[in-house]
């Protein structure tokens, strides 16, 4: 093991409990019980709105009149509690309900916080939803699919941005809430109430008595799934499922309650990582965070890096590709590498594999500044989780690794088709999904638990206690024709881990054919590769010499690795065309869902195993 020095870091489950079921199944749950954990998270929000009045809630930079984006605008613990009150006894005078609830379009921002801190002391669930579903799609059809399946009693939107979504697909009798109005030619000339008139009006003793009316059954929320291989479900998250999951974010990472929390966070809340796992937290330890305008693409990572030179946060969480562009900034950026590295006590990634030559660099930028290592965290976890599920408990982390289970979550391990699948049965699952008891039904075994499709494997067979390591999705794996099955998670990781910093995503190919092919999500870094103009279509600078060339050295130390047909990519394309949100080809998370892109992507499946693509890539001897 690793003799590296780690910044000191405690972890609350060292050891687990594991018991046979009958023949291939097998039980595993964290050997330390879940303590009480709160009814409701609004009494957490109460909590420190009474004892931190003056305390920073949430805080996001003012956007200028010429678009660019100025100081913190702050919301105290205090701001938070009242407005939420006034918030709260306009939706009871509408008379919503989980039958009635609110649809939220709009990103993450302070008004979205309080309109959702509202609608949890009404007892309404609220309903983030994918901004790109009204801001990128070109059909509506899943923002279609989400008015049908909650039928909402409001639906809020920040700004005229999505007059156009709004006008095609919400009803002329339902109410619209705006913050800064729309266009009303747009909207057909349609009243839009204004977010103020919201939060102006009088509390009365009908919000303390809604309040007590919830409990831990009341539905908080429901979380679409990012419809992997159908139309997205509606995920019910009640106050058990979200406050049970931060007391077990609590007990498996002390970090979060050592000292005040500050997260800096772009990720967002119609996910249940961001709106979840980030803004869970932050109410469970009266926190604060601060909504990063920017995202991991070329065009807003440097409002991350800005924001990142300015605030230090005490965790810091965000996918692969943001670590990398973090860690590419921090090779020269000395005020990054002073600010970030100042006050954090952990890192934490989720949604992909993150490559080693980002692991390396991050971990170079840290000794250089601070003389050791952050602890690099990871686990796995979904939307009918909470998310929170399993963790890493060791600093150790090397990619793929999943961990141990959290308190009060059993673990099923299922042998099936030479794979094991791994079930949840806890206080932190879902009960099920909105109005589809059909889904539901399936969703859930004999004995309760939670069917995840995840497969797992043990990190160490003779060390139960270091915990599972991930070994693909069971519905993503295929077999040759052959016979011989395709484990696509692991091949997958190795092409992204062989290609960095180049490969953004693989998807496999070669269902019932002779050998694995594998097309490529290429990142921006091949256009420095090229050495084309930056204006050069996609298309040439993936057909260019120096292109080809480095890619042609990938395959052939792919091939190194390939001990057989199920392992060995036997040829490669590279796709020009980015997977698009509307077809279902990539997630809000930023992960690809590899049914989907073969799915719409058929053809040139088609065409990269029968050799009539243009540029095909081989093994060469």
């Amino acid at each position: 093991m690793s003799t590296a020095k780690f910044r000191p870091l405690k972890f609350g489950v060292t050891r687990v409990v594991l018991r046979d079921g009958t023949p291939g199944t097998h039980y595993l749950k964290a050997d330390q019980e879940l303590l009480p954990f709160a009814h409701r998270m609004t009494d957490r929000l109460q909590h420190w709105a009474e004892n931190a009045p003056d305390r920073s809630f949430m805080a996001r930079r003012v956007k200028l009149s010429n678009g660019q984006l100025g100081d913190w605008q702050h919301l105290s613990y205090a701001q938070a509690w009242s407005r939420a009150r006034s918030i709260a006894q306009s939706l009871i005078d509408r008379g919503l309900s989980a039958e009635r609830p609110v649809v939220i379009l709009s990103e993450n921002s302070l008004e979205h916080a309080q309109l959702a801190l509202g609608c949890m002391l009404a007892g309404v669930p609220f309903v983030p939803t994918s901004p790109p579903y009204s801001l990128v799609s070109v059909d509506y059809d899943k923002l279609k699919h989400v008015l049908k399946t909650v039928t909402p009693g409001m639906v809020f939107a920040s700004d005229a941005r999505y007059a156009k979504a709004i006008a095609a697909t919400v009803g002329a009798d339902m109410e619209v809430v705006m913050v800064d109005g729309a266009d009303s030619a747009v909207l057909n000339g349609r009243q839009i109430t204004a977010f103020a008139a919201l939060c102006n009006t009088q509390a009365t003793t009908q919000v303390d008595s809604a309040i007590a009316a919830t409990g831990p059954d009341t539905i908080v929320k429901f979380l679409f799934t990012s419809g992997s291989t159908k139309l997205p479900k509606a995920v019910i998250n009640t106050q058990r499922l979200w406050c049970a999951n931060q007391q077990q974010m609590a007990q498996s990472m002390p970090v979060l309650a050592e000292k005040a929390l500050v997260l800096v966070d772009w990720l967002p809340w119609n996910h249940t990582f961001g709106g979840n796992h980030n803004v869970g937290m932050v109410i469970y330890h009266g926190g604060t965070l601060y909504i990063d305008d920017g995202k991991p693409t070329p065009a807003l990572i440097g409002e991350t890096l800005r924001n990142l030179r300015e605030i230090a946060p005490t965790v810091y969480f965000n996918v692969p590709t943001g670590f990398e562009a973090i860690a590419n900034a921090m090779e020269t950026d000395d005020l990054l590498r002073k600010t970030l590295l100042s006050q954090v006590q952990m890192f934490f990634y989720a949604g992909a594999a993150l490559a080693q030559p980002i692991w390396d660099s991050l971990f170079a930028s840290q000794e250089r500044e601070v003389g050791e290592r952050i602890v690099m965290g990871t686990g796995l976890g979904m939307t009918e989780s909470g998310p929170f599920g399993i963790f890493v408990t060791n600093p150790f982390v090397r990619a793929g690794d999943l961990g141990v289970p959290t308190p009060g979550l059993e673990l099923k391990l299922v042998d099936t088709d030479g794979k094991t699948e791994v079930r949840y049965r806890g206080p932190n699952i879902t009960p099920g999904y909105w109005r589809n008891p059909e889904e539901t039904a399936g969703a859930f075994d004999e004995e309760g638990f939670f069917k995840t499709g995840d497969a797992v494997k043990w990190i160490d067979e003779t060390d139960v206690h270091l915990g599972l390591k991930f070994d693909g999705r069971i519905a993503e794996d295929f077999k040759l024709a052959t016979g011989t099955f395709v484990s696509v998670g692991p091949l997958r990781g190795k092409i992204i881990a062989t290609g960095a910093p180049y490969i953004q995503d693989a998807v496999l190919t070669g269902l019932n054919l002779k050998e694995v092919g594998a097309m490529i999500f290429p990142t921006p870094a091949v256009r420095a590769l090229s050495g084309l103009p930056d204006s050069t279509p996609l298309s040439e600078v993936l057909a260019s010499a120096p292109v080809l060339a480095k890619f042609q050295e990938i395959v052939n130390e792919l091939a190194k690795s390939g001990t057989g047909s199920a392992n060995r990519i036997a040829r490669l394309c590279l796709l020009s065309e980015p997977p698009t949100i509307d077809k279902g080809e990539i997630t809000d998370k930023g992960s690809i869902n590899q049914r989907s892109v073969l799915t719409h992507r058929a053809d040139t499946v088609a065409a990269l195993h029968a050799d009539t693509l243009h540029y095909i890539l081989k093994p060469q001897a």
